[in-house]
This record gives C-alpha cells, structure tokens and sequence, in this order.
C-alpha cells in the first residue's frame, strides 16, 4: 500500500527524546497503520478501522 499521502503522529505519552515510539496515520482510506518512529521508511502494520478501535479500547481497559 502507498503510504505517501499518510498523516503519521506519535503518542502524547511520547518521550521528549525523539523516539522510541510508535506513530499512527489514521487518514488512510480503510486502513490505520502504524509504524516504528525510528525507522520511518520502515515496513508498517496495516490494520482496519475496527481492529484499530478494539485494540484501543483492550489496551485503555475499558474491555476485557
């Protein structure tokens, strides 16, 4: 998948040193990927919106 067009951002919990984190592009049609901010011309991990927001919500403990 053509990820060029993709809108990456990093967690708020990021730590300030520029890296070690992972970064979501959200704006792709279908799909979330999610990809290694060290590594960013690296593979990523292709997800669709709903497994995207059960992950969410599993790792927010809202669900188990």
């Amino acid at each position: 998948m053509d990820l060029t067009g993709a809108r990456w951002r990093k967690s708020s919990r990021s730590n300030g040193n520029g890296g070690e984190c992972v970064e979501v592009a959200v704006n792709l049609p279908g799909v979330v990927a999610v990809r290694d901010s060290k590594n960013p011309d690296g593979p990523a991990l292709l997800f669709s919106p709903e497994v995207w927001a059960t992950f969410l919500t599993r790792i927010k403990g809202d669900s188990l």
